[in-house]
């Protein structure tokens, strides 16, 4: 998928930037050469091969360490709530913002 001049243009227009003609023409060498490579990864055959979650995991074996998922904390909702300016029934009141 190679991009045309017209196409860069109305990227730089969506993205709300300002190129000159030099700089819309690196720019479209730059994209064309990424979707160069999309291109060739997307034609690279990957059936039967399972993804990897750590690229360590191709040359050794990798254990995960994570921690237990237990409680650490308690939620103290009166002592959270003591700096707020304003609190009903236990919740934050915050000014009107959207008519």
């Amino acid at each position: 998928m190679l991009l045309t001049p017209e196409d860069v243009g109305r990227i730089a227009h969506l993205a709300r930037l300002k190129l000159d003609e030099p700089q819309q023409a690196a720019m479209l060498q730059q994209l064309n050469g990424f979707f160069s490579i999309v291109e060739q990864m997307r034609a690279v055959d990957t059936r039967g091969i399972e993804p990897l979650y750590t690229p360590l995991s191709a040359v050794q074996a990798v254990e995960l360490r994570l921690r237990e998922d237990t409680v650490s904390e308690t939620v103290d909702r009166e002592r959270n709530q003591r700096s707020a300016p304003a609190v009903y029934e236990g919740l934050f009141l915050v000014p009107k913002v959207i008519e």
